[in-house]
C-alpha cells in the first residue's frame, strides 16, 4: 500500500498533490488502477493514516522519498480493501513490539472481561501498549455512540440494575 501511495509523490517530486493529480498518476500514467480504483485507494490510504487531506490536497503522512518502488512493480488490487478497526489496531500493537499471538490473546481476554466489542478491546490494549491508535479510538467511540443511540447514551437494561443481575 505504501509503495502505491508513494509512487505519485516520488514521480512528481512533490510533497502534496491534488486528488485529481494523484488519480491521474496512478490510473493513466502508471496504469495500475482505473480512476475509480485510484479514488478508492485514496479513501483507504486516508483511513489507514498514510494520506491526509489538507486544503484540498493529499499529503503523505510518511516520507515517500524513503520508499523504493521496485522496477516492474504493480500493486495487487487487495490494497483497495479497507482493514477492519481490529486489524488496524492489531497492526499498531505488533508495530509497537508485541508478538501477534500474545496481542490477540490479551485482546480476547479484555473483550470477555469488559464485555465490549473486539474493536474496543483492541484499541484499549493498543493504548496500554503505547501504540498510536487515536484515529481508531475515535472510530470506536463513534461506532459505540451510534449503537447506543443518537445522543451517545445507552438505554438502561436489566443488566444495569444491580437488583436484577
Amino acid at each position: 500500500m505504501e509503495v502505491a501511495v508513494a509512487a505519485p509523490f516520488k514521480t512528481r517530486a512533490q510533497d502534496r498533490l491534488g486528488q485529481g493529480e494523484f488519480v491521474v498518476a496512478l490510473s493513466l500514467e502508471r496504469e495500475w488502477f482505473s480512476p475509480d480504483q485510484a479514488k478508492r485507494l485514496v479513501d483507504v490510504a486516508v483511513g489507514r493514516g498514510l494520506l491526509a487531506s489538507e486544503d484540498g490536497d493529499l499529503v503523505p503522512q510518511f516520507d515517500p522519498a524513503e520508499v523504493t518502488v521496485p522496477e516492474g512493480f504493480v500493486p495487487d488490487e487487495s490494497v483497495l480493501r479497507e482493514q477492519s478497526t481490529f486489524e488496524s489496531a492489531l497492526d499498531a500493537i505488533v508495530a509497537a513490539g508485541v508478538e501477534k499471538q500474545r496481542a490477540v490473546a490479551a485482546i480476547n481476554e479484555r473483550q470477555r472481561a469488559l464485555a465490549v466489542t473486539i474493536e474496543a478491546a483492541a484499541v484499549l490494549y493498543a493504548r496500554e501498549q503505547g501504540a498510536a491508535v487515536d484515529r481508531l479510538a475515535a472510530d470506536v467511540r463513534e461506532a459505540l455512540a451510534a449503537d447506543a443511540g443518537d445522543d451517545g447514551t445507552a438505554e438502561p437494561t436489566d443488566a444495569d440494575d444491580p437488583e436484577v443481575a
